[in-house]
């Protein structure tokens, strides 16, 4: 299969390599030469046999508005563009109506699996139309991890509801960060614990609590125990705050997401060795930056696109 992929970063960079891997045919653009296949969006769809499947795997927002609109304008009748970024999914209602009066399909897709996807596949979250999702199945089927394709794969539903599972798998990752954030806090502060590292490496095997965050968590304590080389200053890139809101818009009770997403607010104010956690495990499995430790305090609500 042929794919048209507009974004080339951490993530969109791997999985490119990835779905290559698999024995399909991949033409990236990006707005960096030094890593894009083509100099133009236009060439890359040019470069593509028709009919086109197009991903864009861009920030969140405005960037990825407006090249939807675009791709609007130089795609044809029976193309399919896939949004596989954080977009809110309130954005997919407005993309596929847009692209719906062109005659362009259009698929948004939730990705989790952060800089570690490409080894090991993403966790995918789809919403839209059967018949464009069985279309893109091959390069789904490429991104995914090995193994049956229900424990990574899922059509969650109609336009919106890939994106918006995303949301809501983003809100709950808040708040596993932060009980193994706090849970190393304490175990930090307690003088009789001598062996804070070992104590949650202990726990990867055979206990309730084990997880891939937590394999992470131990991963961050080996390369800077104590996690000195960090502030604790945590951004938010607005899942966690969408997830919040439905949650009052729906009358759902979210007493532990919420928590997680003010204790980042928190951070921004007050470093802390729980917050410095969280940063240390979103650098893992994400590639997040974190702040140098000397970096001082800052305040201040974050970007959310």
């Amino acid at each position: 299969m042929h794919l048209g992929l507009i974004g080339l970063g951490k993530m969109g960079g791997n999985m490119r390599e990835r779905i290559r891997r698999a024995g399909h045919e991949v033409v990236g653009f990006d707005r960096n030469p030094e890593v894009s296949d083509v100099d133009s969006l236009k060439a890359m769809v040019e470069a593509l046999p028709a009919p086109r499947t197009v991903w864009v795997m861009v920030p969140a927002g405005e960037a990825t508005r407006a090249t939807v609109a675009e791709l609007g304008e130089i795609l044809d009748e029976g193309d399919l563009v896939i949004d596989g970024g954080n977009s809110r999914f309130t954005d997919d209602a407005v993309n596929a109506e847009t692209l719906a009066a062109k005659g362009i399909g259009y698929l948004d897709c939730g990705v989790s699996g952060g800089v570690w996807g490409l080894e090991n596949g993403y966790g995918l979250m789809v919403g839209g139309d059967a018949e464009h999702v069985e279309r893109a199945m091959p390069i789904f089927d490429a991104l995914r991890p090995e193994g049956p394709r229900e424990e990574g794969f899922v059509h969650a539903g109609e336009v919106g509801a890939g994106h918006y599972a995303k949301m809501v798998h983003n809100g709950i990752e808040y708040g596993l960060m932060q009980a193994y954030a706090e849970g190393y806090e304490l175990l930090a502060a307690k003088d009789i614990v001598t062996d804070v590292h070992g104590s949650f490496k202990a726990w990867t095997r055979g206990t309730v609590v084990r997880s891939w965050l937590l394999d992470l968590l131990v991963k961050a304590l080996e390369e800077d125990p104590g996690l000195a080389k960090i502030s604790g200053y945590t951004e938010d890139s607005g899942e966690g705050r969408w997830t919040v809101e439905e949650g009052i818009a729906n009358a759902v009770p979210m007493p532990v997401i919420s928590a997680a997403l003010f204790a980042r607010f928190a951070s921004r104010q007050d470093d802390s060795p729980a917050m410095k956690a969280v940063s240390a495990l979103r650098n893992q499995f994400g590639g997040h930056a974190t702040r140098a430790a000397d970096a001082g305090p800052s305040s201040g609500s974050g970007s959310t696109d």
